[in-house]
């Protein structure tokens, strides 16, 4: 009976997530849409059927407060004070007087027009409009909540505890006793306790706003009030330049070009050449920072010299590093083309002697010597986009110039279905969610490489998912416990593959040879409570797995 039960919630949770998406797109081409109105309760009715385990309580009467920090960190500080907001294309605005305000947690440029209006830069594809409108319709869901709360229908009027927190919002800077008594009422307001609610407000204080907690409260509820009493609708909008350049790899393609004319003007496009996407510290650092950072760390393992350099308080052993790889062959490439994709070239001939933590062969010619390729991490669907644009043939004045790609690494954070945070995911295939479409692959990396490192280490297949924050546990146990044999999921992957098998198998640009490793490790367990991507970050749990992955992809680089 259970197994029923639990069957049918997952292909309803699964419905949800098309419905999600068919209406998204139809809200992209129609060009706007009201969230209170018939399309954004299509929206609310659907995450709230789904109840995404990222999202918590959101579909209880009390306030999701994990659930908001994730999504806070994701959208443009302000965006909650915000009627009418904008999704455009790169239209400009960074040549204007405004200034660019960047979430914490994404990598887009957003921009307040002014009191009433956010604009929001899209120029990673679909995925990006697919999150923003989730963690949104979470947003006036949570807002609606508060609504509800402080408003008595019977009256026209508001709660006290309302009345007092917009007191206390009135007042600006608020006393230590002031505050106090403001963050009851808002847990009066948001059916949580006081401790739950004192620890969201430090957590969200900053120090140019330390009331910053309580005046997002403030204004999801004051613009959900406005729409109940005043019929002042928020709305949101998709400019037609962004309709009209969506899905036509302008960025991506402006991107690898950039990319392939270094690669030309420094004489690397005929060397072997190695990609790898990956963060913009770990390459480097396993390349040069053990000899490098050898006097400030002579008796001490490199894990140890890689949790340091991932500490901000060590600015100035980063920066030596830098330095020295400057010197040894390293080309920074940073992006400017809007895919927010920055770019390290490794040219591993100019790398001087015993500077380098791997060995080569020394009868190997400057000419065959590897040419090491990191790009930063892109964003689902982008994944397709910049891969497929860089593996085509360089097409300047005179012929079409082909890369010699060897190789192509994949190292990224998933979700993991069996473990914690950290252990180890080898892929042997991809699958799309919502679809059968399946990509299996022979990946030089195995489980057998990681073993004895103190990790957990999962092989087999990985799920690409539409979004991470619209999976439930539903979802994931169908995944777990049916013969697809998933072991983590991820938004990448699929994209990933697409572009390489049709650059390798169809369209010939790069050898049907090519060497292809994908290795995750997990950033949360989405099947444990407590274990979502909005219990927090990684923190240093995350240095052994990156470098250890780093290590063994260059490993096999130098080796082969």
């Amino acid at each position: 009976m259970n197994e029923t039960s639990n069957t049918t919630r997952a292909q309803e949770s699964t419905n949800a997530i098309e419905r999600l998406y068919i209406t998204m797109r139809h809200l992209f081409n129609r060009g706007f849409y009201k969230p209170s109105g018939v399309s954004g309760q299509a929206l609310r009715s659907a995450l709230l059927q789904l109840r995404p385990e990222i999202y918590g309580s959101i579909a209880e009467e009390k306030a999701e407060l994990n659930g908001l920090i994730y999504v806070l960190e994701r959208l443009p500080e302000g965006i909650e004070q915000c009627r009418f907001i904008s999704l455009t294309s790169d239209e400009g605005y960074r040549n204007s007087h405004f200034k660019a305000i960047v979430p914490p947690k994404r990598r887009r440029n957003c921009y307040r027009i002014d009191k009433e209006q956010m604009n929001i830069e899209i120029t990673r594809g679909r995925s990006d409009i697919y999150d923003i409108l989730t963690h949104l319709t979470f947003l006036f869901i949570e807002s609606q909540k508060i609504c509800s709360q402080v408003y008595l229908e019977d009256s026209n009027s508001t709660t006290r505890d309302w009345d007092k927190l917009e007191a206390a919002i009135g007042k600006g800077k608020l006393t230590q006793a002031e505050r106090e008594v403001a963050l009851i009422h808002t847990a009066n307001i948001l059916g949580r306790s006081f401790i739950e609610i004192v620890e969201v407000h430090r957590k969200l204080a900053t120090k140019d706003n330390p009331e910053r907690f309580l005046k997002i409260i403030y204004w999801l509820g004051k613009l959900a009030l406005e729409e109940e009493t005043l019929g002042n609708k928020r709305e949101i909008k998709f400019t037609g330049l962004l309709r009209e350049r969506l899905g036509h790899h302008i960025h991506g393609e402006r991107w690898a070009n950039t990319v392939k004319e270094t690669l030309i003007k420094h004489g690397l496009l005929e060397r072997p050449i190695h990609i790898i996407s990956a963060n913009m510290h770990s390459v480097m650092n396993s390349l040069f920072a053990r000899k490098v950072l050898a006097k400030e760390f002579p008796d001490t393992d490199s894990l140890e010299i890689y949790e340091a350099l991932s500490s901000s308080k060590n600015t100035a052993l980063r920066k030596k590093v830098i330095a020295k790889a400057e010197k040894n062959g390293m080309i920074s490439i940073p992006d400017i083309s809007g895919t927010n994709i920055d770019v390290q070239i490794f040219d591993m001939a100019k790398t001087g002697k015993d500077i380098c933590c791997y060995d080569m062969s020394k009868a190997l010619p400057d000419d065959k010597k590897p040419v090491i390729f990191v790009m930063d991490y892109a964003f689902g669907e982008q994944a397709y986009e910049t891969i497929d644009e860089l593996l085509k043939p360089y097409k300047g004045k005179g012929e079409p110039l082909f890369l010699n790609v060897t190789s192509l690494s994949i190292m990224g954070k998933a979700g993991i279905l069996e473990g914690g945070k950290g252990d180890l995911m080898i892929p042997s295939a991809h699958i799309f969610e919502g679809t059968a479409d399946n990509y299996p692959f022979e990946n030089a990396l195995c489980a057998k490489d990681f073993e004895g490192y103190g990790l957990k280490v999962l092989e087999g297949t990985m799920v690409s998912v539409l979004g991470t924050s619209l999976q439930n546990k539903d979802i994931l146990k169908f995944f777990y416990e049916s013969t697809w044999n998933v072991i983590g999921l991820e938004m990448e992957g699929v994209h990933y593959q697409k572009a390489i098998q049709s650059a390798s198998r169809i369209r010939k640009s790069i050898r049907e040879d090519i060497t292809v490793r994908y290795a995750y490790y997990a950033s949360d367990n989405p099947l444990e409570t407590g274990s979502t991507l909005a219990s927090g970050g990684l923190g240093t749990t995350g240095v052994k797995p990156t470098y250890l992955i780093t290590d063994k992809i260059l490993e096999q680089i130098f080796n082969s």
